[in-house]
Parts: C-alpha cells; structure tokens; sequence
C-alpha cells in the first residue's frame, strides 16, 4: 500500500491553511488531488522547466523499503513474509490490513509520516542552496493533512472527473476497478482539495491544456512572490 491512499477524515469540513511567510531560496509548490487525477502529468511537466520534484510516494516506498527501524516494525507486526524476496515492502499484504484496521493504519502512519516530513524538509533545505532548482514540487497526496501547506509558498489541486481516474488507476496500478472505487472513497474529496487549494486544475481529458493551465498558473505565482 503506498501511505498516500488513506485520508482518515474524508468527511471533514474544509478549513483554509496557512502558507509559509515570504522567505529566500526558492519558490515551493504543494501540489495535491486524488489518486488518477493527473498529478504526475504535471509534477512531470515541471520537472521538465528545471523544477525539483519531491515525490511523497517515491520517498514513501524508499522509507518503507530501506530504513531499518521502519523495517523491523513492520516485521514484527506482519511477520518477515511483509517484505519480498527483493527486500520491497509486499503493499498489498499491509493495504488489505489497514484498510479494515483502524489502528493498524494509524500505527503504519505513526511510523512511515514523520519520516515522510524530515525528507521533506531535508529535501527544502538542499534546495535553497546557491544555484539550486527554480523551483520545488512537492507531490504528496496526504499533505494537506500532514499541515505541510504551511512550509509551502502556494497550494495547487489537480481534479479529473471520477470515470479518467479509474481508468487511470486500472491501467497504471494494476488495481481492479472495485480496489479504486475503495481507494477513492476513503480518500480526502475533491470538493475538499478544492476549498484547500489556490488553485485547480481540472484535467479533464486535455491533458495538454491542464498542463499549459498549471504552468502559467506556477509561473505567475513565482513571479508575484520574486
């Protein structure tokens, strides 16, 4: 299971963050959206105008997969057959734990998320060095709920009518169409990211216009903040 799926309070009324007060070094995007919106088109997109993308899942599967406290709790909790033959964490074995146990998921997010946020951090820190990237991504569908906002300059929401995200997850996950309906419906809501986001995006197909949306969108917000 990638530790980005679950959002423990879909439900929960939309409140507007806090941003992160002008500083240097540079500017730092938070883009989020639900599994299949489209986020990864984008992060792509900017990677390609010289941005540093932090990608929450990758640096999630590097926690789960190599740091040795990570790795003995899960051991001890799942048992030594939770890691593969090739030392990878067997995600399917945790989701279909955690999706019907409440407490198991909040131990594995208790364990894995603040790892998440000091790589982040890290990663920020790294960045603002003489001659680093233009600008930063961070990609991570549950930082809304981690307050990660607030170390961020500005907040973009990548949104896709519900059938493309299922088409999208089927294709590139290897999930049938039932596991994406239950993965959808126990994360955060789109009208959610929405009222949290500065802006949306809605990928709605066009994936050429999201992206030309998106990039016009971060390079005026990078300007307003130079």
């Amino acid at each position: 299971m990638s530790t980005d799926d679950r959002h423990p309070s879909s439900t929960a009324a939309a409140v507007r963050r806090v941003r992160r007060a002008p500083q240097a070094g540079p500017f730092v995007l938070a883009l989020v959206g639900p599994a299949g919106a489209g986020k990864s088109t984008i992060a792509r997109a900017c990677a390609a105008e010289g941005a540093l993308v932090v990608d929450g899942d990758r640096i999630g599967h590097e926690v789960t997969d190599h740091d040795p406290e990570v790795r003995a709790a899960l051991i001890a909790e799942y048992g030594s057959s939770v890691y593969t033959a090739a030392g990878t964490l067997d995600r399917a074995q945790v989701a279909a734990r955690v999706f019907a146990d409440p407490e198991a998921l909040a131990r594995l997010n208790a364990l894995v998320h603040p790892r998440i946020l000091t790589r982040f951090r890290a990663a920020l820190a790294d960045a603002a060095r003489p001659n680093g990237p233009a600008y930063v991504v961070i990609d991570a569908a549950l930082l809304l709920d981690w307050g990660f906002e607030a170390e961020c300059d500005a907040v973009l929401a990548v949104l896709a009518p519900e059938a493309q995200q299922l088409a999208r997850l089927t294709a590139t996950r290897g999930w049938s169409e039932a596991e994406a309906r239950r993965r959808l419906a126990a994360a955060r809501s789109p009208e959610s990211f929405a009222a949290l986001a500065d802006h949306v995006v809605h990928n709605d197909g066009d994936e050429a216009s999201a992206v030309a949306e998106a990039l016009g969108w971060i390079a005026r917000e990078r300007e307003a903040r130079a």
